[in-house]
């Protein structure tokens, strides 16, 4: 039992008397490195003191500001960039807005808080349940990701983060799929999304649809989708042009097939044609007293362009024999 009391009263190797007393002694030397970085940053300032708002960095010499930053970084033995953010975080904080007590780490990372009073009153209001301002709870703060994420969100940002690169996204992403519970929690909307990022390989996406169109219910329910429904005809109608035209090709009785072909042809138009108006005069008498929305709307009036250039794609080939398609009705035959 003593030995368990003592572990408590450890922090790391030393007891929490003598913890106290190192972070007694740092703070001393944290509030010092921060005069020093806030004096670094004050002289830089007087080299070169910040241009106003879209103003540009030049001085009234030859230098640039950079470059005047730069010398000074090179003549005391620091980084530019060290010199530069010490002298951007001085032009935020005055010298009798400073806080004693709270780092310069602090002062920086609430230096972009761009309101001057925000700021001001922001140092000397520690979050609620904080004795003082620390790093992390000053990022927290100013919206910036924490080194050590508590909130989901602060969890998932740092996640999207590690997973910049695309192979370790990759990597993550097939993984946490093969967790059912996971997959369980995410709502439905995402899971179609997920579907369709994983499916744009046009192979992929054949393979799955193929599979998925053999449940019955699945089948049932995309055929019940007139966008569906009409892909698929259209790929039937596309398949069968296609076996056509091989057909056309390689066949030798082919020749006196056209003949016949052509007097078909003009049946399949002028049904084309009645099935269109008859459709249009059982579906449009429907839309009395119902105003579309917006986007029902949209999509109506691109159909009915479709469908009026098309009409007028159907004359010039019946008056001329020509049945070439100029770009715009081939971008729009495409679409469908």
């Amino acid at each position: 039992m003593p030995e368990e009391i003592e572990m408590a009263d450890k922090v790391g190797s030393v007891s929490a008397n003598r913890y106290a007393e190192i972070v007694a002694e740092l703070r001393k030397l944290v509030e010092t490195a921060s005069r020093i970085q806030f004096t670094i940053g004050d002289y830089a300032l007087e080299v070169e003191p910040m241009r106003e708002s879209g103003g540009q960095e030049r001085s009234d010499g030859l230098f640039t500001v950079k470059d005047s930053l730069f010398r000074l970084a090179e003549d005391i033995g620091l980084s530019y960039a060290m010199v530069n953010k010490a002298r951007w975080t001085a032009s935020k904080w005055p010298k009798d807005r400073r806080v004693s007590g709270v780092s310069f780490t602090v002062h920086q990372i609430l230096a972009s808080i761009t309101d001057d009073e925000e700021r001001f009153t922001a140092i000397n209001s520690p979050p609620k349940g904080k004795v003082r301002w620390t790093p992390g709870e000053a990022n927290r703060r100013v919206g910036r990701q924490v080194e050590r994420p508590v909130t989901p969100q602060e969890k998932i940002s740092a996640i999207h983060t590690l997973a910049t690169d695309e192979e370790v996204a990759a990597t993550v992403t097939s993984d946490l799929l093969r967790r059912p519970a996971v997959v369980a929690q995410v709502d439905q909307e995402d899971k179609v999304r997920v579907v369709e990022e994983l499916t744009r390989d046009d192979h992929v996406a054949a393979k799955v649809t193929t599979g998925l169109l053999r449940r019955p219910d699945v089948a049932f329910r995309a055929m019940s989708d007139d966008t569906a429904r009409h892909q698929v005809n259209h790929a039937q109608v596309e398949r069968g042009r296609q076996a056509r035209e091989h057909f056309e090709d390689t066949s030798p009785v082919a020749p006196a097939i056209r003949s016949i072909h052509r007097s078909v042809q003009f049946l399949d138009l002028v049904t084309a044609c009645h099935a269109f108006v008859a459709a249009s005069g059982r579906v449009v008498p429907g839309l009395r007293d119902r105003r579309l929305g917006d986007d029902e709307r949209v999509i109506v009036h691109e159909n009915v362009a479709r469908v009026r250039a098309t009409l007028d794609w159907i004359e010039t080939a019946v008056d001329t024999g020509k049945v070439d398609v100029d770009g715009e009705l081939a971008k729009l035959l495409q679409d469908e």
